[in-house]
């Protein structure tokens, strides 16, 4: 999971794409990155880390030009390592850098075919890398000096035939202008907005609305799916719908837990749906527990099941409280690697209020459970409070699947949910009792008739329902050896050289 955003502007954009990026900061905590355009010269500096300490006052400076784009990353494909922080960049045609938010599912064929029929060598591992290789070959199958929009267009409808996955995408084209599309399934989340300026139009591209608004922008609308926009040098923009057959699947799990609560995804407020999950849930929990269910506090497990656990509680009638404090400098942990490792992590990012949990009934309210590690961990310091009983609530259905579209789920053997009913992960979590949220519930909670087009979603990760068809045993057995803690250990376990991209030649482009 990333962010992505991309600025077309009338004055330098490195400010903005650093405010946007801080924004964003909730989808990738693993490294970011910046480049932007200025008299045909690219400059950019990336590298592994949060956005504040990436980039300093030399490094901000050294970014010049008013067209730019930017990236913050988690680790889905590849390895964590500097060399794979984005954008990424090729120089010809043009010189293009590319900003991916997703995961293509057919990475390892296109990058074999690229290699023995398009004749593009590749540096790293990154399915990023092999989708802006696709995309340097098409525009230089064009043969054109200066493509326009309708070049561009017809381009992206090449990287459509040939991709499969989900993925959202900003692409800068030197001295052409800001590209941003979106896979056919409309996936992965992308928006654009505008904002009027004494000199001009500008325009940005963002994986989420806040990221627009935060700036001052104008959100305009979502990116369709198959659709992509082009801002040219000029600050002229246009639009085409680039895929045969688009349809909405956008991922469930954006709604459920990456998003933040304010931005608006696919014209669907994620604040109302997690309001909605939470009196979905309230409502199994009557119709299995009873009137009588003996909870006497509701507690959202900080942060992202606070606004489901507040409708929850209203909705059974009991008290609502803040039972944990959160230390908001540890990473999330359901993508660490080791249980040893997540579990001192949850002891070092939860501490519990006393006071909140002795001699009473907890209901424990969590977006998901992945792992069952963390849950576990949390339970037994609620008990270490002094609960009398500790009851686990799941805002979102049992996680059987992995994600291939971008979000690096666990192994399967290593989701909690894989094989086994609620009572043996009850068991498991020690929980005194245990309630998932329906996934027909999940989706009237997300649901709404100002959005008619969007009525169904990405839920692999609960149905094992792929809407790409193109998944299989086999595939899924490949992301289990590279995904499993095992792999994970073994593909970290070399020494990471951080060469500074100054010291490599990239041809134009310039480390700031």
């Amino acid at each position: 999971m990333c962010g992505v955003v991309g600025i077309a502007g009338k004055t330098a954009v490195n400010q903005m794409l650093f405010d946007a990026l801080t924004m964003l900061q909730h989808r990738g905590q693993d490294a970011a990155g910046i480049v932007t355009c200025h008299e045909g010269r690219l400059f950019l500096r990336k590298d592994t880390g949060m956005v504040r300490d990436v980039f300093h006052t030399r490094h901000m400076r050294a970014l010049q030009g008013n067209y730019g784009i930017g990236h913050v990353r988690y680790p889905t494909a590849g390895s964590s390592s500097s060399a794979e922080a984005q954008p990424f960049y090729v120089n010809s045609p043009y010189g293009i850098t590319l900003a991916h938010n997703g995961n293509l599912t057919n990475a390892e064929e296109i990058h074999d075919d690229l290699f023995k029929t398009d004749l593009r060598h590749m540096n790293t591992n990154s399915d990023s890398e092999v989708l802006l290789n696709v995309l340097a070959h098409e525009l230089q199958k064009l043969g054109k000096l200066s493509p326009v929009a309708d070049d561009i267009f017809q381009v992206i409808g090449r990287v459509h035939e040939r991709c499969r996955g989900g993925y959202a995408v900003v692409s800068m084209i030197t001295n052409q202008g800001l590209v941003g599309f979106r896979d056919p399934n409309g996936i992965r989340p992308l928006i654009y907005g505008s904002r009027e300026t004494e000199q001009g139009m500008e325009y940005i591209i963002a994986s989420e609305s806040v990221a627009i608004t935060a700036l001052g922008f104008k959100v305009e609308r979502d990116i369709e799916p198959g659709e992509a926009i082009f801002i040219d040098m000029d600050g002229n923009l246009f639009s085409r719908q680039c895929a045969a057959a688009p349809k909405y699947s956008p991922c469930i799990f954006e709604y459920v837990y990456f998003a933040r609560p304010d931005a608006i995804i696919d014209g669907i407020s994620v604040y109302k749906a997690r309001l909605k999950m939470g009196e979905q849930l309230a409502q199994k929990i009557l119709r299995e527990w009873g009137e009588e269910h003996d909870i006497d506090v509701v507690i959202p497990i900080p942060d992202t099941s606070r606004t489901s656990a507040l409708e929850l509680a209203n909705t059974l009638g009991v008290k609502f409280r803040e039972g944990f404090m959160k230390n908001r400098y540890i990473g999330r942990t359901f993508i660490m690697p080791g249980q040893q490792l997540r579990e001192k992590s949850v002891r070092q990012k939860l501490n519990p209020v006393e006071l909140e949990f002795r001699g009473k009934n907890v209901l424990l309210v969590d977006d998901s459970i992945v792992r069952g590690t963390t849950c576990n961990e949390i339970i037994q310091m609620a008990r270490d409070s002094g609960a009398k009983k500790v009851f686990f609530a799941s805002a979102a259905p049992m996680v059987k699947y992995p994600n291939v579209y971008g979000i690096d789920m666990p192994a399967k053997s290593e989701l909690i949910a894989s094989n086994r009913s609620v009572e043996e992960i009850r068991d498991i979590i020690g929980a005194d009792r245990l309630v998932f949220q329906d996934l027909e519930d999940l989706k009237i909670a997300i649901r709404t008739k100002k959005v008619p087009a969007v009525q169904e979603f990405d839920c692999s990760v609960f149905d094992g329902v792929y809407v790409t068809g193109d998944i299989d045993e086999a595939y899924l057995d490949n992301l289990q050896q590279s995904r499993s803690d095992s792999a994970k250990k073994k593909k970290d376990g070399y020494i990471d050289v951080n060469i500074d991209a100054a010291s490599v030649d990239l041809t134009g482009v310039k480390e700031a």
